[in-house]
């Protein structure tokens, strides 16, 4: 068995992932190659008592997540990849979220990952060059910052904005807005064949009918920006759902802050 396992950093015995970072990389299976593994943290220099290693066991057809078990590849039964083939991985920690796409499909969506993320590892098990059984990783890609608009719209479909600022139970932009709209108006421009169903979102604060309204009418103040700003509006609609779609408990002010957004919606 040959095993390869590989470190970035300088100083890698110390964390050296931040809080939030996407790491994405493609491998290949050979035929009746086993699983490939990765861990989210550095096995070589971080060796801690104690501490969980955090495997990730990959395969063409699933993902086996810490406390998950497997999960299944929706679309992929166990022959495909028989005869050998590149899957592409992609991982995105954002403050606590972990999520974990093969090729372009996310099997693992983590709320609330009870780990601390701290470096990575590779580790292909049962590879073997005399047995031509070899392994192949390319493209290797640890970066801080979250996945870019464009990916977040082919990997899930739609895109989740929570720094679209509103006056307090008004529909009325605030400033600090412009900086998300504009990247939503390049992704848009740069992209022609993709279109947004600009989707409200609010937290449980007031009545039911109010915050389905200002939902509404707050959709309807960033489509008709967007517009404005130069993209067709047959590539635009609008809609709003008021408190009825919540991402987290309306508990906390941070829960509340999460649930108040505005989604852009692949149609």
């Amino acid at each position: 068995m040959v095993v390869r396992l590989f470190h970035i950093w300088k100083n890698s015995s110390e964390d050296y992932l931040p809080e939030v970072f996407t790491i994405e990389f493609d491998y290949y299976t050979p035929i009746n190659g086993n699983r490939l593994s990765f861990y989210l943290k550095d096995k070589k220099n971080q060796s801690r008592n104690g501490e969980p290693d955090q495997e990730f066991e990959v395969t063409p057809v699933r993902v086996d997540a810490p406390n998950l078990g497997a999960i299944e590849h929706p679309n992929r039964d166990y022959k495909y990849c028989e005869n050998g083939c590149w899957v592409h991985v992609s991982i995105a920690y954002t403050n606590g979220k972990l999520k974990v796409y093969i090729d372009d499909t996310r099997l693992v969506n983590i709320p609330h990952y009870e780990y601390k993320p701290t470096g990575f590892t590779l580790y292909p098990y049962f590879a073997s060059a005399k047995d031509n059984k070899t392994f192949y990783v390319k493209n290797v890609r640890i970066a801080e910052g979250g996945v870019k608009y464009y990916d977040r719209a082919m990997q899930d479909g739609k895109i989740v904005v929570n720094g679209i600022r509103f006056d307090i139970g008004k529909a009325t932009l605030k400033p600090e807005s412009m900086g998300p709209i504009n990247e939503i108006y390049s992704l848009m421009n740069k992209n022609p064949e993709i279109n947004f169903s600009v989707e409200g979102h609010t937290d449980s604060d007031g009545d039911d009918a109010t915050n389905q309204k200002l939902s509404e009418e707050r959709a309807k103040t960033v489509m008709n920006k967007l517009s404005e700003m130069g993209i067709d509006k047959s590539r635009l609609k609008s809609q709003g759902f008021g408190e009825s779609k919540p991402l987290n408990e309306n508990t906390s002010a941070e829960g509340k802050a999460q649930n108040r957004r505005v989604e852009f919606v692949k149609f």
